[in-house]
């Protein structure tokens, strides 16, 4: 009887600790507001490296992944990918809300292989795409004085 009483009080602590328990995702409200932002495409993303390399208009954009559920390569995601600093960004193909540290932006094919060899010193190599090296360049407006 003891045996029994010990058990059924375990088992009612195990379910009350993992009933309180779940994870915490962001799903994204407003789909205008997120596609309105710059789209990118993830080409690279290592299974044990905390960053992934997107790839935009303006070039190719090193991430650390912050806070949120991995992002794949081949995933569409978007945001602003022209500042350095932690922002948030929508993973198109999850519906899913990620945080990530931008920590380099608008590289060629070559500087972004180069920067994710020093992040991630794996080998591995980025998917190019047919238009990698033809990119636009970022505009930047003057700050008024």
């Amino acid at each position: 009887m003891k045996k029994i009483f010990t058990y059924s009080i375990l088992a009612a602590l195990a379910a009350v600790l993992f009933i309180g328990c779940k994870k915490d995702r962001t799903y994204a409200d407003n789909n205008s507001y997120w596609l309105s932002q710059e789209r990118g495409d993830v080409v690279y993303s290592g299974s044990y490296c905390g960053y992934y390399v997107v790839e935009t208009n303006y070039g190719y954009t090193i991430i650390q992944n912050v806070s949120g559920p991995r992002v794949y390569e081949g995933d569409v995601i978007y945001g602003d990918f022209g500042n350095f600093g932690n922002r948030n960004f929508y993973n198109y193909t999850t519906n899913i809300v990620t945080t990530g540290n931008v920590v380099e932006y608008d590289l060629t094919y070559t500087e972004a292989q180069a920067a994710i060899d020093y992040y991630c010193p794996n080998g591995l190599k980025i998917r190019q795409s047919a238009g990698s090296e033809s990119k636009m360049t970022r505009s930047t407006v003057p700050v008024n004085k």
